[in-house]
């Protein structure tokens, strides 16, 4: 197994003496990282990836070890939590079990049999999350998109626009640090329209297009998430992404960027996820992005002001990833994201602009007639990495 391979433990400790010492027992089995204090580690783990186990020492300054390992629980819950202390107290031991889910508890000193059989375990403990957490996603994830590419051909406007969401809020979530495992965002971006089936096309257009409801229509579309949870509720292990979805309903909104649960997975998945789709209706209704930005300021108490501005942020450093060009629609290809509405000769929308090409897409335009196909389309084409030509 080269150095690359081994499973990254992270040792933590705001004494450098103690981290080398640890690294000195662990090095051989494992690909040892250090960090002095709580603020270093989390930078450490938001640039290495994927670290399977941390051990960190309870008393820190600034940032104590309880405090730093239920930070680790809520943005990286697949590393395995351990915790290294001389004297705690009860109540340190009880915030640091309770906060972070510590997987063991070690006492100083520590013997270097005693620290390799736990770190053994812990690193166990975090291929057997890792993989039921993958094995999960990806079932669950298959047959998410299997559903949606089926429901974009009964509702084009309204999975035109998950299809949007879902890029948008993996782009977000990306620059934020999340990385792109974050799947129950992912997956309550594709599903966020799925409420949208029980409404006439009509009304969701109107929706979409911002245009004013009647008092009917406006018990309809409030009652779109109730819609949602009643569809997806019967489905098994999707709970985490039903939680992401209630939390976007708008008398919950004010409490997601406060409280004990602000941090917790569901909340910051709504809250990127709220920012996003009030940021994609605005662009729908005619705003310019920096208009839009502008109004998603004055709304900042539903989501967090920094969230705001971290948007604002990486929208101007998101682009150079993907080229825009007009090909005939006939010569698309998977993976492609369609920039515009195509439409029938009697006006009927076939596709909103946002989708991204799949597989079924591909056998379905076979069917249109070749007038259509031959028609040239706007699409969004991933780069090949380090160059400059289309992939």
């Amino acid at each position: 197994m080269t150095e690359a391979e081994l499973p990254r433990v992270l040792c933590v400790d705001d004494e450098p003496r103690i981290v080398q010492g640890l690294a000195l027992h662990l090095r051989r089995g494992y690909r040892v990282l250090t960090a002095v204090g709580g603020q270093e580690a989390l930078e450490r783990l938001r640039d290495d990836g994927n670290v399977a186990v941390i051990i960190s020492d309870m008393r820190m300054p600034d940032m104590d070890g309880a405090t730093l390992l239920a930070k680790v629980r809520t943005l990286y819950p697949d590393t395995t939590r351990m915790l290294l202390s001389g004297d705690p107290g009860r109540d340190g031991v009880i915030a640091a079990v309770n906060g972070g889910q510590i997987f063991r508890f070690l006492s100083k000193p520590c013997s270097a049999d005693e620290l390799n059989s736990a770190v053994r375990a812990a690193v166990e403990q975090h291929r057997l999350v890792t993989s039921e957490r993958v094995l999960l996603k990806e079932t669950l994830m298959g047959c998410i998109r299997a559903l949606t590419d089926v429901l974009a051909l009964a509702n084009p406007v309204a999975f035109g626009r998950a299809s949007r969401l879902r890029q948008q809020v993996l782009a977000f979530s990306e620059y934020l640090g999340y990385g792109r495992g974050f799947w129950q965002l992912e997956a309550a971006a594709m599903l966020s329209q799925i409420g949208y089936l029980s409404l006439p096309q009509e009304l969701v257009d109107k929706v979409y297009h911002g245009e004013a409801m009647n008092a009917e229509e406006q018990i309809l579309i409030d009652g779109v998430g109730e819609v949602s949870s009643k569809l997806l509720s019967h489905i098994p292990r999707l709970e985490p992404v039903i939680e992401v979805l209630a939390a976007l309903d708008s008398t919950r909104a004010k409490r997601l960027s406060s409280g004990e649960s602000a941090d917790s997975p569901a909340a910051i998945a709504a809250r990127i996820l709220t920012l996003v789709s009030e940021f994609d209706l605005l662009i729908s209704q005619g705003h310019s992005a920096e208009t839009a930005v502008q109004v998603l300021h004055a709304r900042a108490e539903r989501y967090g002001a920094k969230l705001v501005k971290d948007f604002a942020t990486h929208l101007g450093t998101s682009s150079g990833e993907m080229c825009v060009m007009r090909i005939p629609l006939r010569t698309v290809r998977l993976g492609m994201t369609i920039l515009q509405d195509i439409r029938t000769e009697l006006g009927m929308l076939l596709v909103a602009r946002g989708f991204e090409v799949t597989e079924r897409f591909l056998e379905r335009i076979k069917n249109f007639g070749p007038g259509l196909l031959n028609e040239t389309v706007e699409v969004k084409v991933p780069l090949a990495k380090g160059k400059g030509n289309p992939a």
